[in-house]
């Protein structure tokens, strides 16, 4: 009978471990999968910006004070290590710290590291990440600034995700009480060692944008798709660990070979011209997809997304990157105002100058055509300027805009192009109507 009673009893603390054992995964389970952390708060929340410009002058240090009023902080580039094996090379920008100081914002520090391939626990290596952050913060201490975190923009192979937390352990302890958080790839939401390594560090920014090099001419461009965006912060959300996310405000321009076959990539700087291209395409972050973004998060997003950091901070001098006031205006969960149209300015009698003007709120596309109205007054002579072509019709004159159309100039907010002249026999008045080259749908850029 004992003998009963025991071998009952071995039966039931086997059920009771198996249970508890069932419960804690499912506990942890629904952890990670449950909605309800997903979808549990709304409202307004903090906006920060990247700088990250190897070189600061006067057209950057104007953009920091402009967006200094809107923003809740910064961060700054503060420096690069690429590497050859196991051997490091490191640049640092020269950051203006006293500008920075002098907005009164945030300042957070980041560490960009290049492509790694040799091995993380290898104790050399460890070493110099180890100094290289902790004289990175000392520069920025040194100038007055302290630092409010300390990023690490790493793109890590989904296969390495636990040897780079050795990483992060280690400039955590290197820095603490300094909090340490890291930039993340989507694509590691899916690993179990994601969430090892965002629990050991002090939070993270999720990266929801990136280009896929196009297969052909043809092939659709997106710097951020809205819809993926908002399953990927879901996504996190149920992780549990406090994270941003960073929205794009930059673009590329693509380049094309004969065949439409992808040939080169160009980011910010100066213009470029490769011989053996013969199209080119802009890809650009939509300004009207990112602020559709702000407003449904402003009406509910995970309790565990802080906030939004764009890259990045957009300077006068940028040509691919938004202008501050499309920043600003999307920063507010509103579409920005499209308003482009044609003024005539008289500098003489007889002589009309017309002029394209971006009244709007974001950038325009240049391929248009101005149509000119002048009743029945003599056409004497004309021509067109910055890219546009006088052309003759049986109705009167128009600007055509004759650049390349594949990828067009663009009108920034509050510019004014001088596109043409017209000369007159008699004083006349001239109205001119802006026909865009196609149908500009909102969003589309």
């Amino acid at each position: 009978m004992a003998h009963c009673r025991n071998k009952v009893l071995g039966w039931l603390w086997i059920i009771i471990v198996l249970w508890a054992a069932f419960a804690a995964w499912f506990i942890q389970r629904r952890g990670y999968d449950s909605q309800e952390d997903a979808q549990t708060k709304g409202g307004s929340f903090q906006h920060e910006v990247y700088i990250w410009q190897r070189h600061w002058g006067d057209d950057l240090e104007a953009a920091i004070e402009q967006a200094s009023g809107e923003v809740a902080g910064y961060t700054v580039l503060a420096a690069e290590v690429a590497w050859e094996g196991d051997k490091p090379r490191t640049v640092r920008p020269a950051v203006d710290y006293e500008s920075l100081r002098a907005t009164g914002r945030c300042v957070g520090l980041a560490l960009r590291i290049g492509p790694f391939q040799g091995r993380y626990s290898h104790e050399a290596v460890m070493t110099f990440l180890s100094e290289l952050a902790h004289s990175t913060v000392g520069a920025a201490r040194d100038a007055g600034v302290e630092p409010v975190e300390f990023q690490i923009d790493f793109d890590c192979a989904e296969s390495k995700l636990d040897s780079y937390r050795t990483w992060v352990e280690a400039l955590k302890r290197e820095l603490a009480p300094l909090p340490v958080v890291i930039t993340v790839l989507p694509c590691w939401l899916d690993h179990k060692a994601f969430v090892r390594l965002a629990g050991a560090s002090d939070g993270y920014i999720l990266q929801v944008h990136s280009l896929d090099r196009p297969t052909h001419a043809d092939a659709s461009i997106v710097l951020c798709d809205p819809d993926k965006a908002l399953q990927w912060v879901e996504q996190a959300g149920r992780i549990g660990v406090p994270f941003r996310v960073a929205l794009p405000t930059y673009g590329y321009t693509v380049f094309f070979n004969k065949d439409g076959e992808f040939a080169a990539l160009a980011a910010e700087g100066p213009a470029k011209t490769l011989p053996h291209v013969r199209l080119t395409r802009q890809a650009r972050a939509d300004p009207y997809a990112m602020a559709g973004l702000v407003r449904k998060w402003g009406q509910a997003r995970p309790s565990a997304m802080t906030g939004v950091i764009w890259y990045r901070l957009p300077v006068e001098t940028d040509r691919l990157n938004w202008s501050w006031i499309t920043l600003s205006t999307v920063m507010k969960g509103l579409d920005p105002v499209r308003h482009l149209a044609a003024e005539v300015e008289y500098p003489q009698p007889r002589l009309a100058d017309i002029v394209l003007v971006n009244a709007g709120q974001v950038d325009e596309p240049a391929d248009v055509t101005v149509c000119m109205d002048f009743g029945l007054a003599a056409y004497v002579a004309g021509d067109g300027l910055a890219g546009f072509n006088m052309v003759e019709t049986g109705s009167g004159l128009q600007l055509r805009y004759g650049a390349s159309v594949d990828s067009p100039a663009m009108i920034k907010p509050g510019a004014r192009w001088k596109i043409g002249w017209v000369r007159f026999k008699d004083e006349t008045v001239v109205s001119p109507v802006v026909q865009p080259a196609r149908t500009n749908q909102p969003g589309e850029m």
